[in-house]
């Protein structure tokens, strides 16, 4: 079987199968952290960092490892990654590691980092294998910073903590609260199936 040119992996894994916009996946985590920009580039870097060895480790080990003990492996070494990423920002980074709360640990559960483990990482070589959990990763990163970009302006009236609220503005509370990042996310999905729906109607006449 050829093995996927990296270019074609990060345009896969960016945009034609972005995994929160097109296979729907952490979606618990999107709508938990998007309050605020930091948080979301903070959470979205440390899974980023996991998907990316993860796969990288589960690939080289992928013809050592027993089939029948795959997930168990699979929840190892993911969960080493993230044991090393939560004690990264409880050193580095307390405030925010304070406000990601619980979240952290439970990246070992994101169903992007088991996805590509075993869709792709478990049938290919590592290097190809590392940079489609990386880029799958920023991808997932690059929904979030969209949707709390959008939160935080409207619900805080900053970006990054910075202030840019022109003078009178009231913050939209609803914006500061989850089910904003579900009807976000939800009217981006829409937006895309919608346009591709249409591209599809033209190349079909």
């Amino acid at each position: 079987m050829a093995v996927e040119k990296p270019r074609a992996i990060i345009r896969r894994t960016l945009l034609t199968d972005n995994q929160v916009l097109r296979a729907i996946l952490g979606i618990c985590s999107s709508l938990a952290v998007t309050n605020t920009m930091k948080n979301s580039l903070v959470m979205g870097l440390g899974l980023s960092f996991v998907t990316g060895l993860s796969s990288l480790t589960l690939s080289a080990l992928r013809s050592v490892i027993p089939h029948r003990v795959r997930m168990l492996v699979q929840t190892l070494v993911i969960s080493a990654y993230v044991i090393f990423v939560d004690l990264l920002l409880k050193a580095y980074l307390p405030d925010i590691s304070k406000q990601l709360g619980p979240y952290v640990g439970l990246i070992i559960t994101n169903c992007i980092i088991m996805g590509r483990a075993e869709a792709y990482a478990q049938s290919n070589p590592p290097i190809p294998a590392m940079i489609d959990g990386l880029f799958a990763g920023l991808g997932y990163t690059g929904v979030l910073l969209i949707i709390s970009l959008i939160r935080e302006i409207l619900g805080f009236g900053t970006v990054f903590g910075m202030k840019v609220a022109f003078e009178g503005f009231v913050p939209w509370t609803i914006m500061i609260m989850p089910p904003a990042a579900f009807f976000i996310i939800g009217s981006i999905i829409w937006a895309i199936s919608a346009r591709q729906a249409k591209q599809a109607a033209k190349q079909a006449r």
